[in-house]
């Protein structure tokens, strides 16, 4: 059975670094430099990278020379983010779905498909809840998630990732609205499972999680490049939010 809180052993996992050792940085910097750019904040603009992972977002932000906290719930990324804190980037560990700071932040980034991964459909509205709560009048959220029309249509079932000597077998499936992704491999003679669930959230998900909080949607881009998004073509479902 496949547990709600699957995320915290397998995101502290030093597996899960390994399978996803191949993220782009020049990628993420790219991202940062077009959202910040269209954004246009000030200078002196308090930032949160919420579920910041090891920080790459939360790095690239604060060297453009805003002030930026970073908050995650796996503690081993936050213990190798603060490696990079300074006196205007600092990390916490850190539950979307509890309070954090209040009228503080303007601006929040969740990025790389950061949300949607909890049982309760609820709690996505906790967090957008608390978005809100934390963000000053006139600030931004923006949201980074999957395109879901594009990844049912190019799901792929099964296959495998070799990274070191260790292969990856990765099964996924479709449940409720749900993509189920069970990775399984032998590392030092012992077998190890995972599994990871993330719900297939679309637009207007978002949007009534918004409308509930007094956020508005103000914009939609489709990639990083921040090009119109296509329902059906776009690698990823961009969205900015305005309080």
């Amino acid at each position: 059975m496949i547990q709600a809180e699957w995320f915290k052993n397998w995101f502290n996992s030093p597996y899960y670094h390994l399978l996803y050792n191949n993220r782009d940085e020049n990628e993420a910097n790219f991202f940062i430099d077009n959202l910040c750019a269209f954004l246009n904040l000030n200078p002196q603009a308090k930032l949160w990278d919420l579920a910041c992972g090891k920080g790459r977002h939360a790095i690239a932000l604060n060297k453009k020379g805003f002030t930026v906290v970073g908050t995650d719930l796996a503690n081993d990324s936050i213990k190798e983010a603060t490696l990079y804190a300074n006196p205007s980037l600092d990390f916490f560990i850190h539950d979307m779905r509890t309070p954090f700071y209040n009228n503080y932040f303007d601006g929040v980034f969740n990025l790389f498909t950061s949300i949607g991964y909890f049982k309760n459909i609820n709690d996505n509205f906790l967090t957008f809840k608390y978005v809100a709560q934390a963000l000053k009048p006139n600030s931004y959220f923006v949201i980074d998630f999957f395109n879901a029309n594009k990844v049912c249509a190019t799901l792929k079932p099964n296959y495998i990732e070799k990274r070191d000597e260790i292969h990856f077998s990765i099964t996924k499936q479709i449940i409720n609205n749900t993509i189920n992704k069970r990775i399984e491999f032998t590392a030092h003679a012992k077998k190890y499972f995972f599994e990871e669930t993330v719900s297939l959230l679309i637009k207007t998900d978002f949007e009534n999680f918004a409308k509930a909080c007094n956020l508005k949607l103000v914009n939609t881009f489709g990639n990083y490049n921040l090009d119109v998004f296509n329902n059906q073509t776009s690698d990823r479902l961009i969205l900015i939010f305005k309080k």
